[in-house]
């Protein structure tokens, strides 16, 4: 990937947030999706066009932040039942198996080796739930059904494809076995589990109990840096043990919900304005990741297969089940297309491909380009296709 003109890291890093804001704003203004708008000027920013920021490890470490911050704030529009719901379970385990074939014998049509049409499978697999999330949180569905099915399936999703990811990587370097895979389910399911009864039955208590205390009368901003700290600690244990550390920012989200402060700021609203910094932090760097100048003519056909093969197959692996399941056909291809942004899951997928060489650049950017068009897609669908008219009352009603 070409250089910055700015090496700074500094100058990088005030760059970033001020194209982040610049992008939320401008989408806000031409009342286009805020993902949309931040994707496409972190095309521009990056390496592809004016190259005036690189995705460096200190780009990608703010984005992780923002994933966070993004997923804690999405947390509190959900209850646990909203997780633990059997229908869940079977959408999200077909939304796995049907994009991995499809991926895998894509890539093997293509000419590619085993490992390689591995890890495209793998890849396809991914659902990012931050993406959609976030979308469905701008047109003010997020309280719909089909909005909790599909975050709740996109949570189990993002599960499976974890455990789809360690065991491509097992297989590839030859030493995959029963008993690693059981272990694996039993220490992230059981992770799950316990942080979210700690958050719902213990920590939320502490705040109830924090909020009335003499402490929280004086500063009242004490609750809500206690609420983030524990949403950091929460991402930080989800990611050492193996679970997607943005799963960890959720559960703690999901936690804090409904609670009633009396003296205490509110922990919903102070978040929601380090979402929008940071949150624009991480569409933005998306777009940044993507050198469009090293893709050749058979890797652009390549990756005009794999976007179509990843979007048909949610579409069909999610959306499918849900009609069987009872959901209407509008909100079928709801959760079909919501499960359908491959986002920074997919990414990393591929970031570990190519660092244990099985697979080349020329896979590692068609699975980044792939994730960013299904991240673009899902959005015009829903604010275009789907959901016009909802748009339309959302934006009258905040108006």
């Amino acid at each position: 990937m070409s250089s910055a003109i700015f090496p700074s890291i500094e100058l990088q890093m005030t760059l970033l947030l001020f194209f982040a804001l610049a992008g939320y704003l401008l989408a806000s203004k031409i009342n286009q999706s805020a993902v949309v708008g931040e994707i496409l000027l972190g095309l521009v920013v990056g390496p592809s066009v004016l190259a005036l920021i690189t995705y460096t490890e200190f780009v990608q470490a703010i984005a992780a932040l923002g994933a966070v911050i993004l997923m804690f704030v999405i947390g509190f529009e959900f209850k646990l039942e909203d997780l633990t719901n059997a229908k869940y379970g079977i959408i999200g385990l077909v939304g796995i198996i049907v994009p991995w074939i499809g991926g895998y014998f894509a890539a093997m049509a293509f000419g590619f080796n085993h490992e390689s049409a591995l890890f495209i499978g793998t890849a396809l697999t991914a659902t990012s739930i931050a993406i959609t999330a976030n979308v469905l949180k701008e047109m003010c569905l997020l309280d719909a059904e089909f909005s909790k099915a599909i975050i709740g399936t996109a949570v189990i999703d993002d599960i499976l494809s974890l455990l789809a990811l360690s065991i491509t990587a097992d297989v590839a370097a030859g030493s995959f076995s029963v008993e690693g895979l059981a272990f694996i389910i039993i220490k992230q399911v059981g992770f799950l589990v316990i942080i979210g009864l700690l958050g719902i039955f213990v920590i939320s208590k502490m705040i109830v109990r924090m909020d009335k205390s003499p402490i929280s009368k004086k500063y009242p901003e004490f609750v809500f840096i206690f609420a983030v700290m524990t949403a950091f600690l929460f991402a930080a244990m989800a990611e050492f043990i193996g679970v997607s550390a943005i799963i960890g920012a959720f559960i703690a989200g999901m936690s804090f919900n409904g609670l009633n402060l009396t003296h205490s700021r509110d922990i919903a609203e102070g978040a929601e304005y380090l979402y929008i910094i940071f949150a624009s932090v991480f569409f933005v760097s998306l777009g940044i990741l993507v050198d469009l100048t090293a893709i050749t003519m058979p890797v652009l056909v390549f990756i005009a297969v794999i976007t179509v093969i990843a979007i048909i197959t949610k579409v069909i692996g999610c959306g499918l089940p849900a009609r069987l399941l009872g959901y209407s056909n509008r909100n079928s291809l709801a959760i079909g297309f919501g499960m359908s942004p491959r986002g920074e899951v997919a990414m990393i997928v591929a970031l570990m491909g190519l660092n244990l060489a099985l697979i080349g650049q020329d896979i590692y950017a068609s699975i980044v380009v792939m994730s960013i068009l299904t991240t673009v897609i899902t959005p015009i669908a829903f604010r275009n296709w789907l959901f016009k008219e909802e748009v339309a009352a959302c934006r009258f009603g905040e108006e």
